[in-house]
Formats: structure tokens, sequence, C-alpha cells
């Protein structure tokens, strides 16, 4: 499966790539022990758990599934129930003893590798190998299946490598050979304790993450990196990729970063090298902290980068240099925009993140921005522009929420004991009153996904944009919060799930995020992006509705008092676009049929893997912004149309 991560986020670091923590069977036992006590669904161990870490072992194992055979595997892929029941078995009495097992038959086909790699023949390797083809993998049933699997990976490596020159292609094969080498080597182990700490910490991995797609126990260096990005500060360039056997494609740029200044790197560029090392073939994470590095200095990057019609691309490399910055989220926090019509104008508010700090916050920097577009302007509706906007901080989700709608339940919170409490906008004053879209993609997760929903579920915004959002209705807790991002325990720390969040219609949008009103794909619409892709997701669920408040999550005793200072003038579900929701879908759609801009880019979506953000050759910037504009012109319209005839009457 392909690996994404974010530059100017944290990068965790593999406990493979340094030594495991020193862990003892009894501290293995009693970590798992903790994190089912937290977990929302799970407090013990089943055999359906035990048959995920059986999978999740193998694959922190041997990844890219390029050393096991099925056949080696497979009485832990089909588990019988008296293997499962043993395995639990073996968990409390600490002896852990299947999961050494499938060590030792990782240990043999380390040595039944060697001869394999002798098979790989080099001068009639298969030649257009694509990297599509290494998505979502499957156990080989043979050796000769493995041959075939290590002959297309070595495809890849060696049309990369034609692209360096005679000695770092020398280079670059040889670190290769480097790295694999450690790799089998920290498997293999010396010692036997050594050995037995691999494969615990393998076992908290594969066991944690076998709860759900958001637990997961970090080695203590992943931990510390965690911690940086809770900080929010990193050095770097601003630039997300995502591993492609082949070299690590920039899939993403962040605006206002070092990678975007100047417009040198561009979004399908393939990194093979950094600094003139080549990375290909090197985990993600690694090649991360080459890229990384002091505020101020200078990485070299290469890049092939293809060119013309897609029947005829060519291959182009070249040596960018970036100088590192320093990239904090703030600097993107919010951006705001405004669009002239008739004789007033539309507001473009983009929030990235659901911020907040010691002299700001993202409700704050709103009210400010929606307050100066009414004093310089005659504001006709806003668009909020919760895009690629991946949550943050949920009492500020509640605060963004206020600046649209009256007093009233915003998202209710359900954590592992069952309990439900209730988080309000109690505020009077209402920023913006009027036409109102929330502009949101398959990106929009988590506090985005709360202010979207709840927005729509009051009647009080129309919901544009990709199909569904990311579908994130989980929240979770990491054990360094209990002491204040101190010192990482030495053997490792663990993030869990606690709960599920809803919205003021009872629903949460665990996997299947917010819904569009009217669908303007975008840029991530046909990408296998969510919640739902992940292995293991939590399924939602749902409660009670909540827009009739009856502070049933407040104490008794202090309800009466409660409800002189709330129970009045709470926002009730409007229908301000009911009458019009069938128009504004009708015309969107014709407008984009009959665009041939949005035409052309729709059928990119359709034949490429990862569409660049780069929309000059369609002639938008932004066609999504752009058709989310013309709605809300018509929303705007109609609403005044609507209005007149109803003082005329």
């Amino acid at each position: 499966m392909q690996r994404i991560f974010l530059l100017f986020f944290c990068v965790l670091a593999p406990f493979c790539c340094a030594k495991p923590p020193e862990l003892t069977p009894h501290d293995a036992r009693t970590k798992i022990e903790e994190i089912l006590k937290a977990h929302v669904t799970y407090q013990e161990l089943t055999p359906d758990i035990m048959h995920r870490s059986f999978e999740n072992f193998l694959e922190e194992m041997d990844p890219q599934k390029s050393y096991l055979i099925r056949e080696d595997i497979i009485k832990w892929l089909e588990p019988t129930d008296e293997l499962l029941n043993f395995a639990l078995q073996s968990f409390r009495n600490e002896s852990f003893t299947p999961f050494i097992e499938m060590h030792e038959v990782m240990i043999a086909a380390i040595q039944r590798r060697i001869s394999l790699d002798d098979r790989v023949n080099l001068t009639s390797l298969p030649t257009d190998v694509k990297v599509s083809e290494f998505k979502d993998l499957k156990w080989v049933g043979s050796e000769e299946e493995l041959v075939e699997r290590l002959s297309k990976i070595k495809s890849l490596q060696l049309d990369t490598a034609e692209k360096f020159e005679p000695d770092v292609k020398e280079l670059f094969f040889q670190r290769m050979e480097k790295r694999r080498l450690n790799r089998e080597e920290e498997l293999i182990a010396v010692s036997t304790k050594e050995r037995l700490q691999t494969t615990l910490a393998t076992i908290l991995k594969a066991t944690s993450s076998a709860l759900d797609s958001q637990t997961n126990y970090f080695t203590p260096g992943e931990a510390n990196q965690f911690m940086i990005q809770v900080q929010q500060r990193l050095f770097g360039i601003g630039a997300q990729l995502r591993d492609d056997i082949n070299g690590f494609t920039i899939v993403r740029i962040l605006e206002g970063s070092p990678a975007g200044m100047d417009g040198s790197l561009k979004i399908g560029d393939k990194i093979i090298a950094v600094n003139h090392e080549p990375v290909v073939g090197m985990d993600i994470t690694e090649a991360v902290e080459l890229i990384r590095g002091p505020k101020g200095t200078s990485v070299t990057l290469t890049i092939i980068r293809e060119t013309g019609e897609e029947e005829n691309l060519q291959e182009e490399m070249h040596y960018i240099d970036i100088t590192r910055g320093e990239i904090v989220l703030k600097e993107t926090r919010l951006e705001t925009l405004h669009e002239p019509y008739g004789d007033g104008v539309i507001g473009i508010l983009h929030l990235f993140s659901f911020y907040q700090d010691s002299t700001t916050s993202s409700a704050n920097d709103l009210r400010l921005a929606i307050d100066a577009l009414k004093e310089e302007h005659n504001l006709k509706g806003i668009i909020l522009d919760l895009r690629n906007n991946g949550g943050g901080f949920l009492p500020q989700a509640v605060a963004v929420t206020g600046l649209f709608i009256k007093k009233g339940v915003v998202v209710s919170v359900k954590d592992n004991t069952g309990h439900v409490q209730h988080l309000r906008n109690i505020e009077e004053n209402i920023a913006w009153d009027g036409p109102l879209i929330v502009l949101t993609n398959k990106v929009s997760a988590s506090a985005a996904e709360i202010v979207a929903q709840t927005l729509k579920d009051y009647g009080r915004a129309v919901v544009v944009g990709d199909q569904e959002t990311y579908g994130k209705g989980t929240f979770q807790t990491f054990t360094l919060e209990s002491v204040g991002y101190g010192k990482v325990d030495p053997k490792g720390e663990y993030k869990v799930t606690r709960g599920r969040y809803y919205t003021v219609s009872g629903t949460s949008p665990q996997l299947r995020g917010v819904t569009s009103d009217i669908i303007v794909p975008g840029l991530y619409s046909k990408m296998e992006i969510g919640e739902k892709f992940a292995k293991f997701p939590l399924e939602p669920d749902n409660i009670a509705p909540n827009f009739e408040d009856n502070l049933d999550d407040i104490p008794a005793i202090h309800r009466p008092q409660i409800v002189k200072l709330y129970k009045f003038d709470l926002q009730t579900i409007l229908s301000l676009y009911t009458d019009e929701l069938e128009t504004l879908k009708k015309n969107s759609s014709e407008r984009m049929v009959h665009n041939k801009n949005y035409q052309n880019f729709l059928k990119e979506l359709d034949k490429k893997e990862f569409v660049s953000e780069d929309l000059e050759a369609f002639g938008e910037s932004d066609l999504q912004l752009t058709e989310t504009i013309n709605i809300m012109k018509d929303m705007v319209f109609l609403l005044s149309e609507n209005s007149l005839t109803a003082k005329a009457g």
C-alpha cells in the first residue's frame, strides 16, 4: 500500500531504523491491557482481534510482501479457532508463542531470499512495470511468483537508476543493498534478547492497530517525532510525498512554503535523490529526514519530471536547490478573498485548520474577517472553504459554528464508558446570518466535518464539493498528554481511540463523512481517500438528535441556573434553502456539463493516478471554487427574488 507523509507535519521514523525499545514480555502485555482499558469498543482481546494482529504482524515484518510466500504463513492468515484461542492464552501467559514463530518464519524467508535474488535475470526484466501494480499487494503463492515480484521491483529501480550519472548509479545500488541488509540484520538480530525486543515492539504495533485504524503504539523515537507535530514547528520545504517505489512523488505543495515560493517544484515531480544521495528504495521516513534540516540551509533535490502529451510522455531530470524554512501551520491558517457580485461582494473564507493559542483563534480570526468584509463591502454571501482542513481543536469547531447559528448543541461526544457530553454554542452574537455555503472535499476531516454537518443539520448552510468528506468521527488520546508532553517513556507511548463524536442530528461522520448537497468534483474526488479505506476502521453509530436540548448531561443541581442563562433564543431547524436547492443543483450541473475546461478536468481525474493541483492547463486556477462562487451567486439571486415576491404578496 502506498504511504503518504507531509513534510510540514511530523514524520514517524519506523522502529526498525533504530534499536528497538528494551521491552519485556510483561511490558508488552501491560501496554496492551492499558490500551484495551481505554478503547471505545474493545476492552479485551478477542479471536477476531487476534486474527487481525496476525495479519498486521506479518505486514510489519514484510511490508512489500517480497520475502514471505502464502504457504509459509497460511496457518496465521487463515487461523483455526484452536490457534486463536492458544494465542489469546499465550498473551495472558506473556509467552507470545505464535508471534515468535512468525518471526522465525520471516528469518527463514530472509535466508531463502538470497537464492531467489540470484534467480532474477537482469537481462530479461519485465518492461512497462507500473507503480499501481504495487498497490494493495497480495501474498504470492509460489517461489516463481515471488521471483516475478522481485523482478518487477528491480525493473522499477533500474529504470530510475538509468537517470543517474554512472558513479551515482553505482552508489545508488550499493546503498539500496546496504539498506536491505541492515533491515534483515535487525530482524535476525545477533542476540536472542534483541530479537525478542523486536518481536515485542512489532506485537505492540500489530495488536494496537488491530483495534482500529487510529489506535497506534509508538516507539520512543516515534513518540518524540509526534511531539514535533503537536508543537506544529518543523524546518523543511513544505511538500507532501508519496512513496512510489521508484521514487517519491510530490502530491501537494503547501502555499507559502519554501517548496511553493519560487515555483521550481511541481506536483507530480518524482524525487530520486537528496543532496545527490539516491533515495529510491529508501523508507519514506528516511528520505524525509534527509530533506528536513536547519532553517536557512539549502537542500538539493534531483527530480524526474514528465512532459508532453500522455501518448508521448518524455522524462526530464532537474536539480533543484531549495532553502529550508520554518514550516509553522499558523502561516496558512486563514485566507480571505472576495468576489464582486452586483452592488456587493461574496466573501470567501478559506480556513485551513481549527487553531487556538495565547493570542488568537480560528473563530476570532473568522469573526474579524467577516466584520471587515461587512464594513468594507455590501456582503451578499459567504463561502466557508474547509477543503484540505484536517481538523484541530474541538472547542474551536464549536466556536466557528457559533459564528453562524444561535445558541444550541453543536457536537456530542460519547466516550468508552458510554457517557455522552454535549458541546454547545452559548454565544448570542452571530457574525453572519445571510446566505452561507460550506465548501468541502475528501480531505476535510474531523472538526471540519463537525462544522459542515452541524450547519447542514440546522439548515443554516448548503454543503458543496466532493461527494463526501474524509469520514473521521472518532477522537483519540495520547499518553504523552497526561504528562504535558514531557519525557517519553523508554518503553514507548500509545494513541488510543476513546470515543466517537456526533453532530446535533445524532449522526456520526465516522466512515460516512459529510455528503454534499450539491456535488462539485475537485482534485481529490476520484481518489481513494478517507477513513473507509483504512484497514480496520470503527463502524459508525448514532445517538438521539439534540435539537431540543434537555441538558441531560448537566448535573440536575445545576440545570435551573443553566436554563436561565441558556434556554432561550435557541437555534431552530431552518428551511432557508429548501425551495431553491433543486434549482441550484440543476444550474450547477448544466454549467459543468457545458464548461469545456471542467469536462477536460474531469477526464484527467479519471485517467491519472494523481492529478496535479496546477490547473492552468484547464484555464482556471480553481475550478471547484469557481463553480461554488457561481452557486452562491444563484443562491443570492434566488433568495432575493423570493424575498421580493413575499413582500409584494
